[in-house]
């Protein structure tokens, strides 16, 4: 069986993917605390909801990426396809 590797540039842009997408929950979780005049408490208390949208962002990301793949290897397909039949 092949061992699948994996660069570290690729480990190292994803988990700074992740940072930035806990950054922006944790933001999104302050500035909800602002609007509706909750407790500052609540900033550390709802961690566990925080984490939650961070992973749900990921996953966003993730099929936003998927699609843009989808596109491109179709659209790429669909160039190789026109070249090889006008030649």
């Amino acid at each position: 069986m092949k061992d699948i590797v994996v660069k570290a540039s690729v480990i190292k842009r994803e988990l700074i993917l992740l940072g930035v997408l806990f950054f922006v929950a944790f933001l999104m979780n302050g500035l909800a605390i602002v609007v509706h005049q909750g407790q500052w408490s609540e900033l550390l208390s709802q961690l566990h909801v925080v984490v939650l949208l961070t992973l749900f962002l990921y996953l966003l990301v993730l099929l936003m990426r998927l699609i843009f793949w989808g596109i491109r290897s179709a659209w790429n397909a669909a160039m190789n396809n026109r070249n090889n039949s006008a030649a």
